[in-house]
């Protein structure tokens, strides 16, 4: 997908968070002085807009330090020096790096979430969007606690030409697993997408329930799995920050899909993720279609929120 189409995209998926709390904080820079009113201001919006204190501090007083160093005294130059100052708060370790899909062995990425987050539908959306990437790809729908899940994920792979390896209702996640993994080597597949189970229940089962099935994996692919990535919804604002957390306790996320993200009129907690979490968002769901899922780039984010 080219620049421009990115950008559209994402645009056009953003249109409630740019014309909300972000629409606010553009216009806070329409006057002519830089004073105190304008960042306690620009603090409460941000706030609101689910960007959390903590980074929300941060991007202020970063700001603050930068219109002093630069020696800025026109607002509209503050505004651009801003813009700046969110991007670098995107560019966490990894965010250039885009999926890790090795040359010698299947890429196995196992995708987790809390039911209700859009999960299964990422993964769909994933597993076209690998598909259209040129790579061969499979997924396995190892979410085998909820039925609909299974069916669900059965549908979209009709849909996506893409096949799915299940099992029956309450079978063992591991099994599935190990299935899908003699599935992607018998046939030289260069991607499997795994659904895991979509419920913390306990932190402590999940890790169990997440370490067993590691260990299916690393039996035939020591280095598996190679990606981690954590579906998050939008629109459910410090939440999914929260959700976040106790997911990063129990396993080695490596990457966020952010989901829902036309659905959001704030859209702000993409800057409390990166920053507190440090685990860049690597895509993003920008509709209910099939190819509604971009690459997540900082500056495209940034530049739609604040154009």
């Amino acid at each position: 997908m080219s620049f421009l189409d990115r950008f559209r995209k994402l645009t056009e998926s953003v249109a409630k968070t740019q014309e909300g709390f972000f629409g606010r904080v553009a216009d806070l820079f329409d006057r002519r002085t830089i004073d105190d009113d304008l960042y306690d201001e620009l603090e409460e919006t941000l706030i609101q807009a689910d960007v959390g204190v903590d980074t929300t501090v941060k991007l202020v007083e970063r700001l603050r330090e930068r219109v002093r160093r630069d020696r800025i005294r026109e607002a509209h130059e503050a505004k651009t020096a801003l813009r700046e100052e969110m991007i670098a708060m995107l560019k966490v370790e990894g965010w250039d790096e885009g999926l890790l899909v090795p040359d010698d062995e299947p890429s196995i990425i196992l995708v987790v979430g809390v039911n209700g987050t859009g999960k299964t539908t990422s993964i769909a959306k994933l597993a076209k969007w690998i598909k259209e990437s040129d790579l061969s790809v499979a997924m396995a729908a190892a979410d085998t606690f909820r039925a609909a899940a299974i069916d669900q994920l059965k549908i979209w792979g009709e849909r996506v030409d893409v096949p799915v390896i299940a099992h029956q209702p309450n079978a063992d996640p591991g099994a599935v697993v190990y299935d899908g993994v003699q599935y992607a080597l018998n046939r030289n597949l260069r991607v499997l997408v795994v659904d895991t189970a979509g419920r913390l229940h306990t932190k402590f089962n999940l890790m169990e329930e997440l370490k067993k099935i590691r260990r299916v994996i690393q039996r035939h692919l020591p280095n598996g799995p190679h990606e981690v990535l954590l579906v998050l919804d939008a629109t459910t604002g410090q939440n999914a920050l929260q959700q976040a957390k106790a997911f990063t306790e129990a396993v080695e996320v490596t990457g966020i899909i952010l989901s829902k993200l036309d659905g959001t009129a704030r859209g702000g907690m993409a800057f409390a993720i990166t920053q507190e979490l440090g685990i860049p968002i690597k895509f993003a769901g920008t509709g209910e279609k099939a190819d509604d899922l971009s690459e997540f780039d900082p500056e495209t984010f940034v530049k739609a929120l604040l154009p």
